[in-house]
C-alpha cells in the first residue's frame, strides 16, 4: 500500500506579535537548512558546503530577533526564513535588476562567497523561484498588508550580520565596516527612523550604508507605498560571535537590548 506523502515543511514562519505593533523583524539569512532536492543541485562536497555555510549564514540572527522581541514593551512580529539562502535568497531581485548577478549571486546563487562554483552556471533558477522564492514573497507581502490594515503603517527591520573582513563576493567591500551598519532606502527609510536606529545602537558605533545599503520591501509596495518603512540592520560578526560560523558570545544580549530599544521607539 502506497504511503501518503507528508506535506512540505514551510520554508518560512511568521511569528505573531502584539496586535497594535507595526514592526516586523525580518530574518532572512539565519538558517543553514538545505532541502535534499536543493542539495542535489549543489556542486560542493559536504565539507566544502559546511565551510560555505559558515561564511554565508547570518548566524544567530534568529536568536537575536527572538531575544529582542522578548525584551520589547510592544512585541514585534517576526518573519523568519527557515532555509539557507543557498536554497534561494528571498531578498534579491529575481531578475536582471539584481546587481549581485555580476558575481553569480542573484536570487539563486551559482557562485560561492569566494567566487567558486556553487551550481552549474547554466542552472535554470525558475524551479527554485517557483518552489521557494514566490511563496516567501507572497507571505511577506501579506504580513505587511496585515500590519498596514491593523495599524495604518508597517515598519520592516531586516536583521543581518556581516563578516569582519570583506569576502571576495562583496561588490562594495572597500568601505568602512562599523560594528553596526544601518542600510537605508531613499523612499522607505524616513530620517526619523535612521536617527532612532543610530541612537539605539550608539553604544556599539553605527553608521549609515557602509559597507551595505538598501532595505527590504516587498515588490508590491517598493517605491509606491510610503506607509511601509524599512531599515536594514547589519551587525559585524565580531561584536557577538566567533567567526566564521562559531558560537555566540555575550555581545548578543547587548545587541538584543539595543534592537528592543529600536523596536520600542518605532512602536510609539
Amino acid at each position: 500500500m502506497e504511503q501518503p506523502v507528508p506535506p512540505a515543511v514551510p520554508s518560512f514562519e511568521l511569528r505573531p506579535g502584539a496586535a497594535d505593533s507595526p514592526v516586523i523583524l525580518h530574518v532572512p539569512h539565519s538558517a543553514r537548512e538545505i532541502p535534499p532536492e536543493v542539495r542535489a543541485g549543489v556542486l560542493l562536497d559536504d565539507e566544502s558546503l559546511e565551510r560555505e555555510l559558515d561564511h554565508i549564514t547570518d548566524a544567530h540572527t534568529a536568536e537575536l530577533a527572538e531575544a529582542a522581541a522578548r525584551l520589547s514593551a510592544v512585541t514585534p512580529w517576526r518573519f523568519v526564513n527557515r532555509l539557507s539562502r543557498l536554497a534561494v535568497d528571498p531578498e534579491r531581485f529575481p531578475d536582471e535588476r539584481e546587481e549581485m548577478l555580476a558575481v553569480g549571486m542573484g536570487a539563486v546563487y551559482t557562485r560561492t562567497t569566494h567566487r567558486g562554483a556553487l551550481r552549474p552556471a547554466d542552472t535554470d533558477p525558475e524551479p527554485l523561484l517557483e518552489r521557494y522564492f514566490r511563496p516567501y514573497a507572497r507571505a511577506m507581502t501579506e504580513a505587511v498588508a496585515d500590519r498596514l490594515s491593523a495599524t495604518g503603517r508597517a515598519v520592516i527591520v531586516d536583521v543581518h550580520s556581516y563578516p569582519t573582513a570583506p569576502l571576495p563576493y562583496e561588490l562594495h567591500g572597500e568601505g568602512p565596516r562599523p560594528p553596526v551598519c544601518l542600510g537605508t532606502d531613499p523612499f522607505h527609510t524616513p530620517r526619523a527612523l535612521a536617527d532612532l536606529a543610530r541612537e539605539a545602537f550608539a553604544g556599539f558605533g553605527a553608521a549609515l550604508d557602509s559597507p551595505f545599503s538598501g532595505a527590504y520591501v516587498p515588490l508590491e509596495h517598493y517605491g509606491r507605498q510610503s506607509r511601509v518603512c524599512a531599515l536594514m540592520v547589519e551587525i559585524r560578526r565580531d561584536t557577538y560571535m566567533s567567526e566564521p560560523g562559531g558560537p555566540a558570545g555575550p555581545g548578543l544580549s547587548r545587541l538584543a537590548a539595543a534592537l528592543a530599544a529600536l523596536v520600542d521607539g518605532m512602536s510609539r
